[in-house]
């Protein structure tokens, strides 16, 4: 099975939880131990061993901040 690496500008985060509701991998989710300068709980890889690269994530995050690379 592919893998991938998932970058996630964290400061730019809106937490819209967009690409939480998409990853078909489940492997992303709030990371609620700080909020960025925007006042938001950004999003984080919490199975980063489970990705698999696919890239819905960056699909379908509306703030762009999210890009996949497969390795």
């Amino acid at each position: 099975m592919a893998k991938g690496q998932v970058m996630i500008n964290s400061s730019r985060c809106k937490a819209s939880e967009i690409c939480v509701a998409f990853c078909p991998q489940k492997i992303l989710g709030l990371d609620r131990s700080f909020n960025n300068v925007l006042g938001y709980t950004p999003v984080t890889m919490l199975k980063p061993d489970k990705c698999t690269g696919c890239g819905m994530c960056a699909l379908m995050c509306p703030d762009l901040v999210i890009q996949v690379e497969r390795i």
